[in-house]
């Protein structure tokens, strides 16, 4: 079975609420696996990211809260796990998480994802699927891409059921970090990480923050557009659809696309895919 899911993030104001219900709507017409919802640093959107949520499982459709374990407590990550296990959320995606500006590096009861993973484990057995990231491109705060790869195995002994990456534009390092997980006798779905391109400006941010390589060619092509962003989303179209097609044909079990609470990208990289609902 493939993994197909759309990710979104907790809007700010009532206006936010209502387009992104929108774009459910639209987004449910494929089917997906599920509808994960972020979980802002430190916790910062947990009221926020519960009433998505909500909203998701109201419209018939299965979601996945993210919880991440910077700045949490094993008291509010308990609370969470019953609230989401009555509910009736069967999957979550069990991650680190950013610090807020200006929290110390030590707050909270945990320190990695697979404190976070053993955590739910022995709280709530395997009631639920729980999936973790992971980094084709090495995560920006490891030492080496071996030691990140230790890490992401980690998470997976602890418990993971599946993964989903960062995104990525160079669909070789994906094959490869699949390939160096196989060799670890890591079996789980490793499942894409799909960002369509909208703004190039946003992309740049958002990869500097990540620390998502966008290779040169791509970056200098898109830079080249400059506010011309009909051009840019058309490129970002066409490269994005062709990364998707070689990551289904080298055997990738699905595709998570970063939405950014807009339908239209991803339903249209689906068309272009040729993906029927599920």
């Amino acid at each position: 079975m493939s993994h197909f899911s759309f990710e979104f993030f907790p809007p700010q104001t009532p206006e936010g609420m209502v387009k992104l219900a929108a774009t459910r709507q639209q987004l449910a017409i494929l089917n997906p696996q599920f509808f994960s919802v972020t979980f802002g640093a430190g916790g910062s959107t947990r009221d926020r990211t519960l009433e998505t949520v909500q909203q998701i499982l109201a419209e018939g459709h299965a979601a996945a809260p993210h919880l991440s374990c910077i700045g949490s407590t094993r008291d509010n990550i308990r609370q969470l796990l019953d609230t989401y296990r009555n509910a009736g959320i069967k999957r979550i995606v069990a991650l680190r998480g950013d610090l807020p500006s200006g929290m110390a590096s030590t707050a909270g009861d945990f320190h990695y994802a697979n404190e976070l993973v053993e955590f739910i484990r022995a709280e709530t057995g395997e009631h639920f699927q729980l999936e973790v990231a992971a980094y084709p491109e090495v995560h920006p705060q490891a030492d080496s891409a071996q030691v990140d790869l230790r890490n992401f195995q980690r998470k997976v002994q602890a418990g993971a059921n599946s993964a989903i990456t960062q995104y990525f534009y160079n669909a070789d390092s994906y094959f490869h970090f699949v390939e160096q997980c196989q060799k670890l006798g890591i079996d789980i779905p490793i499942v894409p990480g799909i960002m369509p391109i909208m703004r190039f400006s946003q992309l740049a941010r958002f990869s500097d923050t990540c620390g998502a390589e966008i290779p040169r060619w791509l970056r200098k092509t898109l830079e080249g557009y400059g506010d011309d962003v009909e051009s840019v989303q058309a490129f970002g179209l066409d490269v994005v659809t062709r990364l998707c097609e070689r990551l289904l044909a080298g055997g990738a079990p699905g595709l998570h696309f970063y939405t950014l609470n807009q339908a239209g990208p991803s339903m249209e990289i689906w068309q272009r895919l040729r993906l029927s609902a599920a």
